[in-house]
């Protein structure tokens, strides 16, 4: 079921972010002598991004070692207005593992006031800050490859179809709706989908993350204390998760940042491994992230530093727990916020009850946006 970017990515991408509309104009060109008339589309933005590394895998034991160059995700985006409350939103994603072209976004939304929206078609359900926020605008390089973070099954890029309602009450969000997700079970009518209830309530304390989509970092363009709750139920089957973020801009001019989730998946309904190794009951485990940007520019950026544990305990039906622990340090090198970093990442994964060899990963990142 994983398969975002394990990137990971998702590389979410939150069309809220979109560079602002543009109008459009196409000439088209009449038959005989009439001349060209021309047609003026509503508001339409249009985006492209990139997500590319070189990483070097380390494992322990006789397996080979692993250099490899990366075309982590490339997405084309785009997103207009029909009328004062339709918009229509399209994206879609190269999958690095099928090395093929997906459809990840494809929104119908209704935005009839602050309060009450309507969405429809295809996107991110109501879930954790990560699936949110995605690869392109979390913190850390590593995107969902903890066990923890976007954790909830999907179809493409944390992406499921159906359809959800969500509104920002001043400081509290909420979001709930009805989709489709791919069958983890052969009994399942043969249709190879099932279906899940979806809902997050979110409040902002400092200012205010308005929107549906959300950042992992604000870079200093925001105050942040929010805390985040979503819950996956699929036949039965139940997943939570808790998330929060403290982001705050200090008196010298840097920025500091610490952001933790806990996360419990349960059966069908959330949960993976490395590899996308199965066969667990349940997972439960938490990560903690501390990063600081420093304020003096070097050259044409600033340098952040990153740290970040995570930690989760897999039960399977028939054999002992598995226990998995990751580390990962970071130095980005922040150009243009979300449009232009580099990232030199170094990612540690270590088991403990289960033959999965540990291994470590070194590398640097690339990701671009206009």
């Amino acid at each position: 079921m994983k398969g975002h970017n394990r990137q990971h990515g998702g590389i979410s991408s939150s069309f809220k972010r979109m560079a602002s509309g543009a109008a459009v104009s196409a000439c088209v060109l009449a038959a005989g002598q009439a001349g060209a008339a021309e047609i003026t589309l509503p508001p339409t933005s249009v985006t492209a991004a990139l997500r590319s590394s070189f990483v070097s895998t380390n494992y322990d034991g006789p397996a080979d070692d692993v250099n490899d160059f990366v075309l982590d995700s490339v997405r084309l985006q785009i997103g207009g207005k029909v009328t004062d409350t339709i918009g229509f939103s399209f994206n879609t994603d190269y999958n690095s593992v099928t090395s093929e072209v997906v459809v990840i976004d494809a929104i119908g939304q209704f935005t009839f006031s602050d309060q009450f929206n309507i969405w429809a078609g295809r996107f991110l359900p109501p879930s954790d800050r990560a699936n949110l926020h995605g690869p392109y605008y979390g913190n850390a390089w590593g995107f969902a490859i903890d066990g923890i973070q976007d954790g909830y099954p999907f179809f493409a890029a944390g992406r499921d179809n159906g359809i959800a309602y969500w509104g920002d009450f001043d400081r509290v969000k909420v979001s709930a709706g009805v989709f489709d997700v791919p069958s983890t079970s052969a009994a399942n009518g043969g249709d190879g989908k099932e279906v899940v209830y979806a809902a997050r309530v979110h409040v902002s304390l400092w200012d205010i993350e308005k929107g549906y989509y959300l950042n992992g970092t604000y870079y200093g363009d925001k105050d942040i204390l929010s805390f985040g709750a979503a819950t996956h139920s699929i036949d039965g089957d139940t997943s939570f998760t808790i998330d929060g973020l403290m982001e705050k801009k200090l008196p010298s001019g840097g920025v500091v940042s610490i952001e933790g989730e806990w996360a419990s998946y349960e059966g069908k309904s959330g949960g993976y491994m490395p590899g996308g190794i199965g066969g667990f009951d349940n997972s439960d485990g938490g990560f903690g992230l501390l990063a600081y940007l420093f304020p003096q520019k070097v050259g044409i950026g600033q340098i952040q530093l990153l740290g970040k544990y995570a930690t989760n305990t897999y039960e399977f039906p028939a054999s002992p727990d598995v226990d998995r622990d990751q580390i990962e340090f970071d130095v980005n090198y922040v150009i243009k916020a979300f449009n232009a970093r580099l990232s030199l990442f170094y990612i540690d994964n270590s088991f403990s009850g289960a033959p999965i060899a540990d291994y470590s990963q070194v590398g640097v990142g690339m990701q671009l946006q206009i």
